[in-house]
């Protein structure tokens, strides 16, 4: 099977695209979070100083009728990057992305896979794996129905408990 990269994967898929992120930080040498750590920030009225393609991947998507959701595991305080993450957000959302967040704290209970992943129609998994520093070293596609069940479970757990993006208030 030759192995589609996550933008493949988005473009077939037809209901849903379901993204579950649990790190604490996430490429810490880009460019953009070293700029952001500086002071700067984007202007929502200049789109064209925040449009990048995948946002056009999420418009794409969502005018197919795929509903694209992200959810957010984090720690609180939140880290830097989060604080970068959460303030670079509303472009995605703007996009078609419905995003959640869910203070780690809350999970306790939770059944939480190892890893993060993209679950597309509730078929296919796209399992990321990320180095200690938070670089993505590879990834991995599942489809092992046990395995896709599991996630789409949690995903669901996690989506419920979790804070629409434009209440969340990070501390």
């Amino acid at each position: 099977m030759v192995e589609r990269t996550l933008e493949q994967h988005l473009a077939a898929c037809t209901r849903s695209a379901l993204h579950l992120e649990m790190r604490d930080g996430y490429t810490l040498n880009d460019p953009d979070y070293h700029a952001w750590r500086t002071g700067h920030r984007i202007d929502l009225n200049d789109r064209s100083s925040w449009w990048r393609p995948w946002l056009q991947n999420i418009v794409d998507a969502s005018a197919r009728g795929v509903q694209v959701r992200r959810a957010r595991i984090v720690s609180e305080p939140i880290s830097s990057y989060i604080r970068y993450e959460y303030d670079i957000t509303v472009p995605n959302v703007r996009a078609g992305e419905h995003v959640r967040w869910l203070p780690r704290r809350q999970t306790t209970d939770l059944a939480l896979p190892g890893n993060d992943f993209w679950l597309f129609d509730e078929e296919v998994l796209l399992v990321h794996h990320f180095s200690g520093e938070g670089d993505k070293v590879g990834s991995e596609t599942i489809t092992d129905p046990r395995v896709v069940t599991f996630c789409l479970t949690t995903f669901e757990a996690v989506w419920e408990r979790a804070i629409p993006h434009d209440h969340y208030q990070p501390l």
